[in-house]
């Protein structure tokens, strides 16, 4: 396959972010936003832009921090990702702000674009769908399920969730708010809960019993082709 990868560089808000894209050989395709777990802008999410575009999508993957900045520990990546958990209105700003330099991206049919993420990146495009972003479908891998304020515009996008059944981080109470806010809301949404999946189900470096991270082959592979189906729906 006549594949082409390039670092994407743009400025938003007087701050610098870096982007990965990978490109499929097709002339004209749907976007995918890829949102990083909190660690920042990695390898992982890199490896899933290349599969993405394997399968005939531009796949994005972008910068929620600024400068390409990743953590290393516990702490860094804490220190990262909470300035935006505490402040979501910043959070959707920029998220909105790559998705507007990923519709301008050469090859992209931007009336087809859909965002997933991990984690910290589940919640970022949620939050995306509650901005009322004009985004086919969200899918939110092992996500962050926190609330926050849905935009007058109402939900426009169609929304996947993909939990992990055993997820610490997200408990079932979490869980049962975020469903009864999407119905409130009159979205379009769906959860998938695997069975015996804790976080970070999907990387195969996740393996912290203090934090609750298990990667789970089975879960992994389902989760994904969840994805594609949703795809083949939305697109």
């Amino acid at each position: 396959m006549n594949m082409k990868t390039e670092n994407f560089n743009y400025s938003f808000d007087e701050q610098n972010y870096s982007t990965f894209v990978a490109y499929p050989e097709n002339d004209r395709a749907p976007l995918v936003l890829i949102a990083h777990a909190w660690g920042g802008r990695d390898n992982f999410v890199e490896e899933k832009a290349i599969e993405l575009a394997k399968e005939g999508f531009v796949a994005m993957a972008i910068d929620m921090y600024g400068d390409g900045k990743q953590g290393t520990t516990i702490e860094e990546n804490q220190s990262l990702m909470t300035p935006l958990v505490e402040d979501r209105k910043k959070l959707k700003s920029i998220i909105n702000a790559a998705l507007e330099q990923g519709k301008n991206l050469e090859g992209v049919d931007s009336s087809k674009v859909a965002a997933i993420g991990y984690c910290f990146g589940g919640m970022v495009v949620l939050d995306l769908a509650r901005s009322g972003a004009d985004v086919k479908g969200v899918v939110s891998f092992h996500g962050l399920l926190m609330d926050s304020e849905i935009s007058e515009q109402g939900i426009k996008s169609k929304i996947l969730v993909l939990h992990g059944e055993r997820d610490p981080m997200v408990p079932p109470s979490m869980v049962n708010e975020f469903q009864k806010d999407m119905t409130e809301a009159g979205a379009d949404w769906q959860l998938h809960s695997y069975g015996n999946a804790y976080h970070s189900f999907t990387n195969k470096e996740a393996n912290d019993s203090n934090l609750g991270t298990q990667y789970h082959e089975a879960a992994d592979k389902r989760s994904w082709q969840s994805m594609l189906n949703f795809f083949a729906e939305i697109f």
